[in-house]
This record gives structure tokens, sequence and C-alpha cells, in this order.
């Protein structure tokens, strides 16, 4: 499974497992019932600890998007289409709070991001 660990981000190294776990699932790069890396396999991979990728695991399981079978291994879940939306949701919302922060960062006034915003809008929608 291809992963990206930044080992200089403020971001716990879990959560970046998670975040990306959430959005293959999200996008359907992960299936249901899929079979994850073992904890051991992923940690190798990613020269990170064993406890390190547990804990993403875990986490992944509370939030309902993975199962752990004792002796089997780790699936994904069955897909809740409502959270797959919100997910999905929250995944543009993010894009679109960089792109305004890197706006007002550059100083562009609210009615130019608008201008930009119908630009964009027009070549993905019409």
């Amino acid at each position: 499974m291809h992963m990206i660990i930044n080992h200089s981000s403020m971001v716990p190294i879990y959560e970046q497992i998670m975040n990306q776990m959430r959005i293959k699932i999200a996008r359907g790069e992960l299936a249901a019932d899929t079979m994850l890396p073992s904890v051991r396999g992923l940690a190798n991979q990613l020269r990170i600890s064993a406890l390190t990728v547990k804990k993403a695991y875990d986490g992944l399981e509370a939030e309902g998007y993975v199962v752990t079978v004792h002796g089997k291994g780790t699936f994904v879940a069955q897909a809740n289409p409502e959270l797959l939306e919100e997910i999905q949701q929250a995944e543009v919302e993010d894009a679109f709070a960089l792109a305004l922060e890197k706006a007002k960062n550059c100083g562009l006034a609210a009615g130019q991001v608008r201008q930009i915003f119908a630009i964009v809008m027009e070549e993905f929608y019409d």
C-alpha cells in the first residue's frame, strides 16, 4: 500500500496514516472487505513502529472505517454512503480553505476571489 509519511510534519504519524486511509476509502481505492496490510507489514514498509500503525488501525476501527477480525486481519468496513459523502465534502472544504488562505496571503480581495472561482467553476461544470 502506497503511503507517504512526513516525519517533519506537526501531524502525528498515526493521524497521517488515518487521514490517507480515510481518503483511499472515500475515493474507492480501498473497497469494502479489502484486507489491509498487517500491522507489522505496514510498519516495516513505512519504517515506523508497529505501535503507531496499531494506533492508526484502532482509530479507524473506532470511527467505523475498518473492522478487525482476530486471527485474520483488518478489513475495510462496508461503506456507509453518508459517511463517505461527509468525508468527500470535508476534503473539498479543506482544499477550498487552502486556496482561500493562499488568495488572502497574495492580497486578493473577496471580489477577485469570487471572479476566479466563477471562472474555474465554468471550466469544470459547463
